[in-house]
């Protein structure tokens, strides 16, 4: 409008606006409503900067006052004025996407900058998870007590405390009210300035403390086993440490399996014909959302009845019988992969317990060890148990679909959602959440007596369920035990990369090695190197929990099948041997 106004006095005014027209005009032949309809020429011109094949404003300051080249006010097609402020309102969205790309370039130079660093620490990260569960032999007691009285030092100091502030607070204006005198307040401060708080602290904090010496004095005997058995683990990779690769394969299986699910899924979504529909500006058109053909549409009469109408791609469909099956399809594709995925885990928790279980019941260790331990098992695995395992990964695929179906479902009827409907939501998430933990357990267990008798899924689930249920507190207490020792490798593996990163790309060791200068951000690789040392401690650790899995099972299988004598003799190491002929005889002097 404005080019339009300006042509009728100058005429160099429209060789400047002709330049940006899709074809130079020497005059303005059209009028100004068939040039736009046309997009022959933009509908106005500002200084812009490209961002993904568009044009955004490029913002300027001019003594103070925010400009878009030298122009404060814009006219903006539909007869109001606009500023400056206005327009960097409404660009503020792309400007974040612009900062977003300027940080992605900055942390890919980081990446580029240490990569090589990033992989020096994840190799130290792998030779200290490996260290860490082969000295376990050696250090498993001592990192279990000397957490459990760091507990009890921490519970005792509270106790001490709670008793320090209640003595302070004896006499105090106010202290002697209780929480039922002031009621609900948004300043969590008040109530510590009552002395009925730190009472309740102190009496808690004494019940937790009684409960775990009490703990500690009656299943001393059986934590001794625990700790004994946690030895027994690490010995174990020690003799099989081709065990430590296996979490290599696993990730390769997975990977293939996720790309096998994604392939088929982008696949099924895009297997329709392009439907493409009719869009019109502000909606004010009686044809809209009607399909429509791209290549003919400008000459059809939607276009004529309609100015400013186009045909936009919609989506991927179709009227036939297979296209109406396409979601249909999609969860199908959904499960599988769910049972593909638990089928690779599986096979690996077999072919690891087969492995470790052959250790075990070497009755002269190592030398009774068969030569390769864990490709037999797996190739046993494979060849007689595959039935077995993929029926076992059939049942928890079918809980988790259970569990994704009503996610699914609590998304899409969010809003239509009464106080009644969420509770039975929430307690239906938290049934399936517990029984897919049960599975998983139940079938991890039943996957080892698998790998010991080769019996079939459901008579190994029973031997199993059987069996832990007639030592719960043994299972109980080596739970504890082990996910404790698991749960601190993790961190100490994890913390101590991360210690030596941060000191190495904040340059505080340029005494001892001069790493990577002029970073733009020093915890793009220290958190790219933590994160990848936590996940490699957890592949080292997730066989080190299935060994130790392995072994108590075979302990426990061994205690109930053997008695010691020279027809039955036991399997266990002499280690654990001991502790059960000293328990043998303290139970005979009573």
């Amino acid at each position: 409008m404005e080019i339009q106004f300006m042509y009728r006095k100058d005429r160099n005014d429209w060789t400047y606006y002709s330049q940006f027209c899709k074809s130079a005009f020497l005059k303005p032949a059209k009028t100004l409503t068939q040039v736009l309809l046309d997009d022959d020429c933009p509908t106005a011109i500002f200084p812009s900067k490209p961002y993904l094949q568009r044009c955004f404003p490029d913002f300027s300051t001019k003594n103070g006052t925010l400009t878009v080249g030298n122009k404060t006010v814009f006219e903006d097609g539909s007869g109001k004025t606009r500023n400056a402020v206005e327009l960097r309102a409404a660009a503020n969205g792309i400007n974040k996407v612009l900062d977003a790309r300027a940080i992605g370039v900055k942390v890919f130079e980081d990446y580029a900058t240490t990569w090589y660093w990033i992989l020096i620490g994840l190799t130290i990260a792998m030779l200290l998870s490996w260290m860490f569960v082969i000295l376990l032999r050696f250090t498993a007691g001592f990192l279990f007590w000397l957490f459990t009285f760091g507990v009890i030092g921490i519970i005792a100091y509270g106790i001490w405390h709670c008793y320090r502030e209640y003595s302070n607070l004896q006499g105090q204006p106010n202290a002697h009210l209780t929480v039922f005198h002031i009621g609900i307040q948004t300043d969590i401060s008040m109530y510590f300035q009552l002395k009925q708080t730190w009472f309740a602290f102190m009496i808690i904090l004494c019940i937790l403390e009684v409960f775990i010496i009490l703990m500690l004095i009656f299943l001393r005997d059986r934590i001794r086993i625990s700790i004994a058995l946690l030895k027994e683990g690490s010995k174990a990779i020690g003799y099989i440490p081709t065990t430590l690769i296996y979490p290599v394969l696993t990730f390769i299986l997975l990977s293939i399996c996720i790309s096998y699910w994604a392939v088929i899924a982008v696949y099924l979504a895009t297997s329709g014909v392009p439907i493409y529909k009719v869009i019109a500006p502000e909606g004010q058109c009686k044809h809209e959302n009607k399909t429509c053909n791209p290549e003919i549409f400008n000459t059809t009469e939607i276009a004529k009845a309609c100015p400013g109408a186009q045909c936009r791609f919609a989506f991927y469909g179709g009227a036939t019988l297979y296209h109406q099956y396409i979601t249909t399809f999609q969860i199908f594709n959904l499960f599988v992969f769910l049972w593909l995925i638990n089928f690779v885990i599986a096979l690996g928790q077999c072919a690891l317990a087969g492995a470790f279980a052959s250790y075990y019941w070497a009755l002269k260790k190592p030398d009774d060890i068969p030569p390769y331990p864990l490709f037999t098992a797996f190739g046993r695995a494979i060849r007689y148990h595959t039935g077995s395992l993929a029926f076992g990964s059939l049942i928890l695929a079918v809980v988790q679909m259970f569990r994704l179906i009503l996610e699914y479902l609590d998304k899409r009827l969010k809003q239509a959602q009464n106080n009644i409907s969420k509770f039975l939501k929430c307690c239906l998430r938290c049934c399936f959440w517990c029984l897919e933990k049960a599975v998983k357990f139940l079938n991890r267990n039943a996957y080892v007596m698998i790998a010991i008798y080769g019996k079939n899924f459901c008579r190994s689930a029973r031997d199993a369920f059987n069996l832990l249920m007639r030592n719960i507190l043994k299972v109980a207490v080596m739970d504890r035990v082990t996910d404790f020792v698991l749960i601190l490798g993790k961190i100490l593996v994890a913390g101590c990369i991360g210690v030596l990163a941060f000191l190495l790309f904040t340059e505080r060791l340029p005494m001892i090695i001069v790493g990577p200068t002029s970073l733009n951000y020093y915890w793009v690789p220290l958190l790219t190197v933590m994160i990848g040392s936590y996940l490699i401690a957890h592949g080292f650790f997730s066989v080190y929990a299935m060994c130790i899995e392995t072994i108590f099972i075979c302990f426990l299988e061994d205690l109930e099948r053997n008695d010691g004598s020279a027809e039955r003799p036991y399997y266990m190491s002499q280690s654990l041997l001991k502790i059960l002929n000293e328990q043998n005889a303290q139970t005979k002097k009573q």
